[in-house]
């Protein structure tokens, strides 16, 4: 199975977790962080680091822009537009300001993230959504 089937094949494992800020197990809680930090270690067993605690404000509160640029550190930045399944979406609310949402692009143009009040689902890529998209990510490809 390509690397791609498996990550979109794990996010919807994840739909109907409950929200919970910081949280990230499968069935039990997570937030859009930590969606993708389960979805990491389903594929690759253990997270290439640790984000420690962080605030629901910690991007307005830091320097920076440290979820953008941990998907660059560890993933690989698709130079095209057009987001593929299994892609990693990385959204900022405003611009100028540090990216704050990501999901995984699903299929018929929707994507799975966490989403206060909500818990993880299958929400249209509308264009509201992708107006904030700040990159576009593929998850790399394991080492055997």
């Amino acid at each position: 199975m390509m690397i791609a089937e498996r990550v979109l094949a794990e996010a919807h494992r994840w739909i109907g977790t409950p929200y919970r800020h910081g949280a990230s197990t499968l069935g039990v809680s997570c937030d859009c962080l930590g969606l993708v930090r389960g979805i990491w270690r389903a594929l690759y067993g253990v997270e290439p680091e640790n984000p420690g605690v962080y605030a629901p404000d910690w991007a307005e509160v830091s320097q920076g822009d440290p979820m953008l640029e941990a998907a660059v550190r560890y993933m690989v930045r698709r130079e095209e537009h057009a987001p593929q399944p299994g892609d990693l979406l990385v959204f900022r609310w405003k611009p100028g300001f540090a990216a704050k949402h990501m999901g995984i692009m699903a299929r018929e143009g929707r994507f799975i993230h966490a989403y206060q009040g909500h818990g993880v689902l299958a929400s249209a890529l509308v264009p509201q959504w992708r107006r904030r998209m700040a990159g576009i990510f593929l998850f790399p490809e394991p080492k055997v």
